[in-house]
């Protein structure tokens, strides 16, 4: 009993609480919690964009006249607000569609395929969602931004 007793034990570990001020700017996070933080920012950004999907959608079927208003307000812009900060703002729900439809697809497979919920996979296919989502969403702005 006595051996048991003298021998060191390693130190545990301490889990404290973050510090939003102190902590945060050093605290690395996993590609699979960044991955999970920018799917629930891209379905807000979704959400609160509603609206301009519907009048983006409303005015790009409704008649030719109002399609060559739709266009005119992405090259020319719409009142007050210039041509380019429209297009920024299409890229941003570009990007948050795409990231939110991959991140949601990689989620769906964790949930079928029970061999795919490892750290392995989930650190790979989170990486895989980062680098294809910011891909897709770099060649379509090329395409919004008259690139070619």
């Amino acid at each position: 009993m006595t051996e048991l007793a003298k021998t060191p034990r390693p130190p545990r570990r301490e889990f404290r609480n973050i510090n939003a001020f102190t902590d945060l700017t050093t605290y690395r996070l996993p590609p699979a919690g960044i991955v999970s933080i920018l799917h629930r920012v891209s379905g807000v950004l979704m959400f609160l964009l509603l609206p301009f999907i519907i009048w983006m959608f409303d005015a790009s079927v409704s008649s030719e006249i109002s399609f060559s208003r739709f266009k005119a307000a992405f090259n020319s812009g719409l009142g007050f607000v210039p041509g380019w900060f429209m297009k920024l703002v299409a890229l941003a729900l570009i990007w948050a569609f795409l990231h939110h439809f991959i991140a949601g697809l990689r989620h769906l497979w964790m949930d079928v395929s029970h061999a795919a919920v490892n750290k392995e996979f989930g650190k790979s296919s989170a990486i895989a969602t980062l680098a294809l989502s910011i891909l897709l969403t770099v060649v379509l702005g090329a395409k919004l931004f008259g690139l070619y």
